[in-house]
């Protein structure tokens, strides 16, 4: 009873954070608004003559809602590849899907204009860019999902994952070194990652995309705590590990692949999530874990925005530099702690 108790306390102050922390998120930027007219306009509907206005509905309110799908996904992401791979250093990318998805926007954005399939000058639209690297990530699923349906030891595909990974990272260097250097500086860009370039229909798109991908993890919750004791014991149960697979397969494919082509690749967040849920709540149970990473995964990326904006400045930080200042002190603490991470 106490447990249960402590875990809704634990979950009601989460969702407390997140909600001061989007306001937060809301109040901060560049342009200085009273909290007064800012709760005045969140209240009317969009005005376009008024400049505060299309600020906040246009900007900072979208910005502030793609920082809690994409934390969500990202973590959700990585709660799943830490659990199936049993590795603690497991992210949502560590099956080549970011580097996949970085290939297609490479290819658009670096050979597309190279070699005048775009105007000279043309910079590739958001939605290009999504749409590239979502084809990007999608190969490579393909490619995992064929290997995983002949090869049955996990540990053979995230080697084989990494090593797609790496092939693809290759390709995309070689095409930077060939590239001109606006292309090459446009390509740079979206590599930082952004999560001020989604606007109201890509925000759609992202949250019904992170909806999907939560509903299939939300499938696997049984067969992911089954996993945690080992695949034999998984088996026993009668769970079938090949539809497990591919469940959580396409459910992290669908949750990295979308907030990297909306958002770039946006590092660390997938990693550290999921332990620090399970140091918060004292279970590996996924019932409990999932949601758990949802909220801390909403509240750390949304807060990593507004350390990004450097409130006071009209500067603004790369969110993926933030996100690894904030992660890597984690990744190392996750590797004193294990003292060594076994492969197998």
């Amino acid at each position: 009873m106490y447990s249960g108790k402590r875990t809704l306390l634990i979950f009601i102050l989460l969702g407390i954070c997140l909600i001061v922390f989007f306001v937060l998120d809301v109040f901060t930027g560049s342009v200085s608004i009273a909290p007064a007219k800012v709760i005045s306009l969140l209240l009317k509907p969009l005005d376009n003559a008024n400049e505060i206005s299309v600020i906040l509905h246009r900007f900072r309110i979208p910005k502030a809602l793609t920082a809690i799908i994409a934390g969500s996904a990202l973590s959700v992401s990585g709660l799943q590849m830490q659990t199936i791979f049993r590795n603690p250093l497991a992210g949502p990318y560590v099956l080549g899907i970011s580097s996949g998805a970085s290939l297609g926007v490479a290819i658009l954005v670096l050979t597309a204009t190279g070699f005048g399939l775009l105007p000279g000058n043309t910079v590739p639209g958001n939605w290009a860019v999504a749409i590239a690297a979502w084809v990007g990530a999608a190969l490579v699923l393909l490619v995992i999902m064929m290997v995983s349906i002949r090869i049955r030891d996990i540990m053979t595909i995230l080697i084989l994952g990494i090593l797609f990974g790496s092939i693809t990272s290759a390709i995309v260097s070689i095409l930077q070194y060939f590239s001109s250097e606006a292309t090459l500086k446009t390509f740079v860009v979206w590599t930082l990652g952004s999560l001020g370039n989604v606007d109201n229909s890509q925000l759609l798109v992202l949250g019904v995309c992170t909806a999907i991908g939560i509903l299939f993890t939300v499938f696997s919750v049984k067969s992911l705590d089954a996993l945690l004791i080992g695949e034999d014991y998984a088996r026993s149960l009668g769970i079938n590990i090949l539809t497990t697979r591919i469940l959580v397969f396409s459910g992290t494919s669908i949750l990295a692949g979308t907030v990297t082509a909306f958002c770039g690749p946006v590092g660390f967040l997938g990693i550290i999530v999921p332990h620090i849920a399970r140091l918060i709540f004292r279970t590996a149970r996924h019932i409990v874990l999932l949601p758990a990473s949802i909220l801390i995964g909403s509240s750390l990326l949304i807060s990593a925005d507004i350390i990004a904006q450097l409130p006071g400045t009209d500067l603004v930080l790369p969110i993926n530099s933030v996100t690894a200042l904030l992660g890597i002190p984690v990744v190392i603490w996750i590797v004193l702690k294990n003292k060594t991470i076994h492969m197998a």
